[in-house]
């Protein structure tokens, strides 16, 4: 009934551009904080953070590898630093502490908004009595769950700091959807991940997930496919459709 093969027993979802629109914002927080960044150290030869830039490199990535994995692109290296260092260090925690800045400000300012397919799909998985839970990279998991209204939904959270603090390797690995898995008692095969950055996908069939859901949100339909989705949908409701 919600276009998932019957062996499927538990849903684990990515939040930022999955159920919610909140992946605009964090784009725009990575944007504004590479930018700064490469501008004042390349000055005239400075070259933008772009949207193709942010899919290849950041997105669906926990915040230091998008960080590091982002630089090496341009062939940058910086020091590790520490977690609790400064916003304005020169380190590849320091960037990633300014882009969580920046986005829990935009976030305050705008407010979450969940995609109302979503929503409609959550409720008809938890009707339909399969677990739910949500796999994020975002250390901001709880709180953007609150702010959309999308906690009573989730029976099982993975989120940034279970990452860290469980050292589990970030997404493209499937360490994670694993870890959201295990919390339900399933094995992989008899779970679906739904995502829509192309680390997650890959992590989805990397970790042998019996069903992955591509949401393309970003207009890239074919790359979703090509890292291992078995279905895309522009909208979760779709798989609600023509079902009886």
């Amino acid at each position: 009934m919600i276009g998932l093969p019957d062996t499927i027993t538990a849903c684990l979802f990515d939040l930022d551009g999955v159920l919610t629109g909140t992946a605009a914002q964090h784009r725009e927080a990575w944007k504004r904080t590479f930018d700064e960044f490469l501008r004042a150290r390349d000055g005239d030869a400075f070259s933008p953070f772009t949207d193709t830039d942010y899919a290849a490199y950041v997105d669906g990535r926990p915040r230091a590898d998008g960080v590091r994995t982002f630089l090496t692109s341009r062939g940058i290296e910086l020091p590790e630093g520490s977690p609790d260092d400064d916003i304005e260090a020169a380190t590849v925690n320091g960037i990633g502490n300014r882009k969580n800045q920046l986005v829990l400000q935009i976030i305050d300012e705008e407010g979450v908004t969940p995609y109302p397919g979503s929503v409609r799909y959550l409720e008809a998985a938890k009707a339909a009595g399969l677990r739910i839970g949500v796999v994020t990279s975002s250390a901001n998991g709880a709180k953007v769950l609150d702010a959309a209204d999308l906690t009573k939904f989730v029976e099982a959270r993975i989120d940034g700091i279970v990452i860290v603090e469980r050292k589990l390797r970030g997404k493209p690995a499937p360490d994670s959807f694993l870890a959201g898995a295990e919390a339900f008692g399933v094995a992989p095969a008899n779970a679906a991940v739904f995502e829509d950055a192309l680390a997650g996908v890959q992590a989805g069939k990397d970790g042998g997930f019996g069903y992955v859901v591509g949401v393309n949100r970003a207009h890239q339909s074919g790359e979703l496919l090509a890292h291992g989705a078995d279905v895309v949908v522009e909208d979760l409701a779709e798989l609600l459709e023509d079902r009886k």
